[in-house]
């Protein structure tokens, strides 16, 4: 049996992409969805970056 794609959005950028990494990224502590290309971005130099795991669009079976 087929599994349905997933699908996920970027939240900085709003690119759909097969792999998103979970983060915190400001004093609000609100969870973050935030692709390779914008993760270098945010967790260097942010003190309140804290990473909470990766998010993939196929999961392992």
């Amino acid at each position: 049996m087929a599994r349905a794609t997933r699908v996920k959005l970027c939240d900085r950028c709003a690119n759909s992409v097969a792999v998103l990494y979970r983060v915190k990224l400001d004093e609000y502590e609100q969870w973050r969805f935030v692709c390779d290309r914008c993760w270098p971005e945010v967790s260097q130099g942010n003190p309140f970056y804290v990473y909470g795991g990766t998010w993939k669009a196929q999961k392992r079976r």
